[in-house]
């Protein structure tokens, strides 16, 4: 399937360079815009400054302020915005807590590249 983000802006809030690698090649097709920050401070920080962001993708562990945290954060600032919580740890415990701070989705790693496209497109294609 063809994904067209043309005109979508994705904050994506990743440490760890192999997964902002992948994340850079799985999205270059959609053509969408790809800010990428390291920590949970920098994603509040972006969000605040930039009003063209359309959805955000977390990681949970993160230097300085973890994704849950920052999930929460963000939602205090844009409840609207979409928050895609990407995890390597899939226990329902680190589920629950992404939802409670008000994530919308919930994706585990190793992430398969049409199903990130799939929930992308149902929260950045209305």
């Amino acid at each position: 399937m063809d994904y067209n983000f043309i005109g979508k802006t994705i904050l994506i809030v990743e440490d760890e360079e192999v997964s902002r690698f992948f994340f850079e090649k799985a999205l270059k097709k959609t053509r969408a815009n790809l800010f990428f920050v390291n920590d949970g401070v920098e994603a509040v920080e972006m969000i605040r400054d930039n009003t063209e962001i359309d959805l955000v993708l977390m990681d949970i562990r993160l230097p300085r302020m973890n994704g849950i945290e920052a999930t929460a954060k963000i939602k205090e600032i844009i409840p609207e915005i979409p928050i895609i919580i990407q995890t390597a740890y899939a226990m329902h415990s680190a589920q629950d807590e992404a939802r409670s701070s008000g994530c919308d989705e919930f994706i585990t790693k190793p992430i398969k590249i049409e199903t990130l496209l799939s929930i992308l497109k149902k929260h950045l294609i209305y």
